[in-house]
């Protein structure tokens, strides 16, 4: 099999896919042959460059609005009616602030400042930004392109339209998407189906997907990272945060990935064969790049880690304080903590805390261990843990999204289960019980292959 894999450690956006893609080996000309095929040359131009971030290399690319007004030194906040955000790139969800913007030639309109999918001032014109979900389904089902590219990029687009109308509290038909509705953001969806389709891949995989932190300004106020939309998007999908105080992964981005991906594991067994690089348009404390991978999967091999038992005997303290200790050992860090029920001397019932943690962790949980318990010793045992390989992946059911947990041996599946707590917010969410929450998914994988 040949595998895509996005390695996803500094998020992803819309331009920084394509030029991930471009990097990987998509042709710039076959690119910009296809996406001609709109009929919306006259609207925009690719521009694809050079560039790097924190000493890493690849593609940078620019989408060109054509026929667009110089405004650097106008006001760059503008009112506007979704999450408009300051950019990591340039990805057509963000807004800038003043002292973050680039300043570019005056037909260059990613980093200029302005929402592309808010109000714009008296005479500037933004193309498309008017556009809702059937004039692009118009555009894209009157195009030459091939049938299978109309569908992915459709399909991305819906993920979008969704999010949208859900965090507005509208329905899709009410909705103007002056996001999605722009030529740049067409042009970066549309531009993810052709290249993920022309490189021919049998599968999609992905790390779990970092969505930094932070708050972002828009005409509402500062609304936290990840946006509202961004979140509705990835419901299902692993991600990370804190990386970086600014916002990583966009709409966009999280869309393309919410269609594309298969599986989603943050311990892929595989060769890569080939590495792409799509470069941001700002400047971070981590690298604004998105990594891209052609690889073949290789059949795992189990995980065998040096480990250490911890155990001591308790008689003397309370079920409530014995479940805070657990509690707080797991979170330190502990890779498991069980209790056993015990005699101790004097005929006295007993609790024996048995805890599990790596060589290089002992000491600390020893520490921990006499901190937080009466005990007076610990017994250490040195043992060896085998494990499984886990990946993640999404299935879709009438209740909406839930993460399948598969475990694998052999590159080979042996079992999948949902998440408990995708199945417990789905039964607070719909106001059912979790059986039926169960029973829901059950019917729905009855077709889901892992």
């Amino acid at each position: 099999m040949n595998i895509l894999y996005y390695d996803c450690f500094s998020g992803i956006s819309g331009d920084m896919n394509l030029a991930a893609m471009i990097d990987l080996g998509v042709s710039p000309e076959f690119l910009r042959a296809e996406l001609g095929k709109l009929g919306l040359d006259h609207e925009f131009e690719l521009r694809i460059d050079t560039g790097s971030r924190r000493g890493i290399c690849g593609t940078r690319v620019d989408v060109v609005l054509k026929n667009q007004e110089a405004h650097h030194d106008r006001e760059p906040l503008l009112q506007a009616n979704t999450h408009a955000a300051s950019p990591v790139g340039h990805d057509h969800s963000h807004t800038d602030i003043p002292e973050e913007r680039d300043h570019r030639p005056a037909d260059h309109v990613h980093d200029h400042g302005y929402p592309h999918h808010g109000d714009f001032p008296q005479g500037l014109h933004h193309h498309g930004s008017n556009r809702n979900l059937a004039d692009i389904e118009a555009i894209i089902q009157g195009s030459g392109l091939d049938a299978a590219v109309k569908n992915t990029s459709l399909n991305i687009f819906r993920k979008v339209a969704l999010a949208e109308a859900r965090v507005h509290g509208k329905t899709l038909d009410e909705v103007h998407f002056h996001e999605v509705g722009a030529t740049d953001s067409i042009v970066d969806i549309v531009g993810a189906a052709i290249c993920f389709h022309v490189l021919g891949v049998d599968a999609v995989w992905a790390s779990p997907v970092e969505l930094g932190g932070g708050f972002v300004r828009c005409a509402h106020g500062c609304i936290p990272v990840p946006t509202p939309a961004t979140v509705e998007i990835l419901h299902g999908i692993p991600t990370t945060r804190g990386a970086t105080k600014q916002e990583t992964t966009t709409p966009t981005g999280a869309a393309i990935l919410a269609a594309l991906v298969d599986t989603f594991t943050d311990v892929p067994a595989m060769a890569t064969e080939k590495t792409g690089y799509g470069i941001g348009h700002r400047d971070m404390d981590i690298p604004n790049v998105l990594r891209v991978h052609l690889v073949r999967p290789m059949p795992a091999v189990d995980a065998v880690r040096q480990a250490r038992l911890l155990t001591c005997n308790i008689d003397d303290m309370t079920a409530e304080m014995l479940g805070a200790t657990m509690d707080l050992l797991m979170e330190l860090g502990a890779m498991d903590v069980h209790f056993t029920s015990i005699q101790m001397k004097k005929n006295r019932p007993g609790t024996c805390i048995s805890l599990l943690c790596a060589v290089a962790e002992e000491e600390r949980f020893k520490d921990l261990l006499f901190r937080h318990t009466t005990t007076s010793g610990v017994k250490s045992f040195p043992l060896e843990k085998t494990e499984l390989e886990r990946s993640f992946a999404r299935l879709e059911t009438p209740l909406g999204p839930v993460t399948m947990k598969n475990t694998l041996r052999d590159g080979k599946v042996l079992r999948a289960k949902p998440e408990f707590e995708d199945c417990r917010a789905m039964a607070t969410c719909h106001n059912i019980p979790l059986a039926e929450v169960y029973a829901c998914i059950a019917r729905s994988s009855k077709e889901y292959v892992p």
